[in-house]
């Protein structure tokens, strides 16, 4: 298995929805799932039915998440150091068509909000983006078509998740 790429903050934020559902969310389906079978045949009970569905995508969940824990490789962006984007780096681009001016960070897949500043390194914007430097342009292709943005700033700072 290979393993992913996530900040401190991304560890935090998924160790702390698996401690949820773990210590909150679990007993409390169980304890759903022995009142709904506590009101008869479950063969026609509708809460019975909707428990034992939640408790799956539970269980499902928290499996995901202890693969996904297992396989992490946290990376602290503070302490990257260079001038070529890699993961962890903030870095401001120009769209060359439109001169619009924006600020990305690169993180991994699970840690990736676009409306927050936060692309996974495996979308096509920071794929195109990995190992550039100030001055270099990224293209890529979006589902508007061939996009090029061009690096105007590559720094290695806390990431907010």
């Amino acid at each position: 298995m290979e393993r992913t790429p996530l900040t401190l903050g991304g560890l935090k934020k998924l160790e702390a929805e698996l401690e949820n559902l773990k210590s909150v969310e679990r007993p409390a389906i169980i304890e759903a799932i022995a009142t709904a079978r506590d009101h008869g045949d479950l063969s026609e009970n509708a809460e019975y039915s909707s428990a034992k569905e939640k408790q799956s995508f539970i269980e499902g969940r928290i499996q995901e998440l202890e693969a996904k824990l297992s396989l992490a490789e946290v990376i602290d962006p503070t302490k990257q150091k260079g001038s070529k984007v890699m993961f962890g780096a903030t870095v401001k681009v120009v769209d060359v068509d439109t001169d619009k001016e924006t600020t990305y960070a690169l993180v991994g897949p699970d840690e990736a909000n676009l409306e927050r500043g936060l692309i996974s390194i495996t979308s096509p914007l920071g794929r195109a983006l990995i190992g550039k430097e100030e001055g270099d342009e990224a293209i890529f292709r979006a589902p508007g078509g061939t996009r090029t943005y061009e690096v105007l700033d590559v720094e290695f700072k806390a990431i907010e998740i």
